[in-house]
């Protein structure tokens, strides 16, 4: 269509009646601000909406506000709301022709967000597109493009005048077929994209291996998003996502799969790659994962290669067979420090049995919930999972001694008399290190911080003498004989004195009853010697009297 010239634009623009091109003294205003330079206009919006900033009516001239946008260098934000106003259907892709027009020459935009527009509207949208140097991030959101549109936008990225780092496309009909169209343009973008943000598309496995292909050249990618799509028969493509994961030169910030009605067959394929090569993975509301499916993420979490710092889960039918296997997959995970399952139905506790177990825990975790906030009071969330989660990430380096003293009052030495007195300055450094413990405070919501260890300093030295006193008592015969050794359980404290002088009346009686034990044994085997000798001599008769 035909447009004005600009040159009419810019010989008006001075002296142009801002109330003969608008519907409201607001839109009036807005126009003669964006004339005049205002620094406060960074961020606009417009559409028929009354929420945005020019609510577009009858009256409006869209020639004139794409004229005064194009040649604004304070706007860095465009949003496009409902761009076509109820009753304007005769003039009304003139006015949006014109408008794209005057947008065109802009030099300043870095983002676009348009929602709710037609095919048409988006049509003209991107022609503009291709004349913004700055553009930076583009989103479309619930907006009815065709096939024709998505190749339209395929070949404006092709053509190298579009650089953008960020594309999301939401809720905006794209489907499988709509992916391949602009596959090659994201292959064009490649180097520069850093975000793409597909959700609720409509896309599945042949959409997903389409677009796979298309990412091999993204190697600067940050965040992919594809939740709300239907990945239920999309093994294939997940498969193929984990090993372009895996192959390309990439570590991948966040890779969001929620509510894509992924099953165990899905997680198995994607699993790996994700694990390793992601920072924040989201499934939450695949809610078809079973504890088989589970055990494939349980594995990958165990691995030495995970890079998984966020893992979200919410709105999953877990259970308590995959509860199990998520724990025994954070055993040994060292960088796990997010797992969110607040929305999900099933609830947990974390409850170490046996002091290598607690050793042997999660010491990384550091959030279960969406935001790291005091439970609601009608939640059944157990108080240690909460306290272990502050303890985590508040003190890590103390976090394993802590848990070991809040949950082993006594600690059974038994496992550890094999390492017969060697183990002792062992232990006394490993006491000396965990009395951090009783001092250490972490946040409790309500204004005030409690202790992480709630004992006094005699009890825990009660605590240190009672486990190095049943070590002692429980050591073998031959480590108490060794009597030079027991002077390192000496250095530790006067106290140990008393355990040593116990330990000799010990020994001292085991070697009196050993001594009667012997002095029993050899009576027995005189005797026995005497009858053996009484028996040899009624045979040796007997044999002279057969021989007679």
């Amino acid at each position: 269509m035909d447009h004005r010239a600009y040159s009419y634009y810019e010989a008006n623009a001075a002296d142009i009646s801002f109330e003969d091109i608008t519907s409201s003294e607001k839109n009036a205003r807005i126009l003669r601000w964006l004339r005049d330079g205002d620094d406060k206009i960074s961020h606009f919006s417009l559409g028929r909406d009354s929420c945005v900033q020019f609510s577009i009516g009858k009256g409006d001239n869209l020639g004139w506000l794409g004229y005064f946008i194009g040649r604004s260098v304070k706007i860095q934000f465009l949003d496009i709301w409902h761009l076509n106003p109820r009753g304007w259907e005769p003039q009304w892709e003139q006015q949006i022709d014109d408008f794209m027009f005057g947008l065109a020459r802009n030099q300043s935009i870095r983002c676009i967000r348009a929602f709710h527009v037609r095919d048409y509207e988006s049509t003209a949208l991107r022609r503009a597109l291709g004349n913004l140097s700055l553009l930076e991030k583009l989103h479309y959101g619930h907006s009815y493009i065709t096939l024709d549109g998505y190749s339209a936008l395929g070949t404006l990225l092709e053509s190298g005048d579009c650089k953008l780092k960020k594309i999301h496309l939401m809720s905006s009909n794209i489907d499988d077929d709509g992916v391949a169209a602009f596959a090659n343009g994201l292959r064009s973008i490649g180097p520069f994209l850093r975000e793409l943000l597909l959700p609720d598309n409509s896309i599945g496995n042949e959409g997903l291996l389409a677009l796979v292909t298309a990412l091999e050249s993204c190697t600067s990618l940050k965040r992919l998003d594809l939740s709300d799509n239907d990945f239920s028969l999309a093994a294939a493509g997940l498969g193929s996502l984990s090993d372009w994961l895996q192959t390309v030169v990439l570590n991948l910030n966040e890779l969001s799969l929620e509510y894509c009605a992924i099953n165990d067959e899905g997680l198995q394929a994607l699993t790996e790659g994700a694990v390793n090569h992601c920072k924040d993975l989201n499934l939450a509301g695949n809610d078809s994962i079973t504890a088989s499916g589970f055990r494939y993420l349980s594995t990958s979490l165990q691995s030495s290669s995970c890079r998984l710092e966020k893992l979200c889960l919410g709105a999953m039918n877990i259970g308590d067979d995959g509860a199990e296997v998520l724990a025994r997959g954070l055993v040994g995970n060292e960088t796990l420090r997010f797992l969110h399952l607040r929305d999900d139905e099933e609830e947990f506790a974390i409850t170490p049995v046996g002091v290598n177990n607690t050793y042997l825990s999660n010491h990384t975790v550091q959030e279960f919930w969406g935001i790291f906030d005091e439970p609601d009071e009608d939640e059944d969330i157990d108080e240690s999972v909460v306290l272990y989660a502050k303890l985590n990430k508040e003190h890590p380096e103390h976090a394993a001694r802590c848990k070991i003293l809040m949950n082993h009052t006594h600690l059974d030495m038994a496992p550890l008399l094999r390492w017969e007195l060697k183990f002792v300055p062992l232990a006394v450094r490993w006491f000396e290190r965990a009395k951090s413990c009783t001092t250490l405070s972490i946040d409790n919501y309500a204004d005030y911080r409690r202790r992480v260890l709630d004992e006094s300093e005699e009890a825990f030295q009660s605590r240190v003498l009672t486990a190095l006193y049943e070590f002692v008592r429980g050591m073998p015969k031959k480590v108490l004989e060794r009597r030079d050794e027991l002077a390192l359980v000496a250095a530790y404290d006067e106290k140990i004195a008393m355990v040593r002088d116990e330990s000799n009346r010990i020994l001292r009686i085991l070697k009196k009853r050993l001594r009667e034990d012997v002095d029993e044994r050899d009576r027995k085997i005189a005797k026995l010697e005497e009858e053996n000798k009484r028996l040899r001599g009624i045979v040796e008769s007997v044999r002279k009297s057969l021989e007679d």
